[in-house]
């Protein structure tokens, strides 16, 4: 099962001078492409790969929420798997993977726990139901059954009708990944792709590098 690769290339004298200057321009590409058929599907959907502490990896999909010049923002159940990893080991990795147009991005860097503030003003955004689920699902922990869990919902659903105000749960929120390193990958033929690499400098510059496919 092979795909070649004919999409336009990466040069660096196209690229912004910030990484997320980048990444603003290529997410919107990215979620324009995904409102044609075929297109990228949930283009904000990102692989977010943790390790304990004793360097075992685990990977998951994740929605990114939010971005700019600081990072990446996820949300969560501060119980989760995930969570407690990054509690004991901050370096995580994120990987955007948008097939239908060639390209990674992919991203290294540390996790921080957003402001209560920060996660209650985006706990207001989401879907009525979405917020009832944040309470319901002890995420990462063993349930009984299906039964269960939807008896769980429908308990909060009661005591919460549609239009009245949920509380954020106190285990739930956000982390802000800050980013190291920010690679730009778009694929091109005989599998010779462009790879092009912002690395943080300590004065708080990027400087750009090309890797070898």
């Amino acid at each position: 099962m092979r795909k070649q690769y004919r999409a336009a290339g990466l040069d660096e004298t196209g690229l912004a001078e910030h990484p997320m200057e980048q990444f603003a321009r290529w997410f919107a590409q990215a979620a324009a492409h995904g409102e044609a058929r075929g297109g990228v599907y949930e283009p904000n959907a990102m692989v977010v790969s943790t390790a304990d502490a004793a360097g075992r990896p685990s990977s998951r999909t994740v929605l990114l929420k939010q971005y700019d010049e600081r990072g990446f923002v996820f949300f969560t159940n501060y119980e989760s798997r995930k969570a407690r990893e990054l509690a004991e080991n901050p370096h995580v990795s994120l990987l955007f993977p948008w097939h239908p147009v060639a390209r990674q991005v992919v991203v290294t860097g540390t996790a921080r726990r957003t402001g209560r503030d920060e996660t209650a003003a985006y706990f207001r955004t989401r879907p009525h139901g979405s917020q009832l689920g944040a309470w319901a699902s002890a995420q990462s922990s063993v349930v009984g059954s299906r039964d269960e869990l939807d008896a769980s919902y429908a308990e909060l659903a009661a005591r919460y009708p549609e239009g009245a105000q949920v509380p954020v749960p106190p285990e739930w929120g956000g982390f802000r990944v800050s980013p190291r390193t920010v690679e730009f990958w778009q694929g091109r033929e005989n599998r010779l792709h462009d790879r092009l690499r912002y690395v943080a400098e300590p004065d708080g510059g990027w400087v750009v590098e090309r890797l070898s496919p």
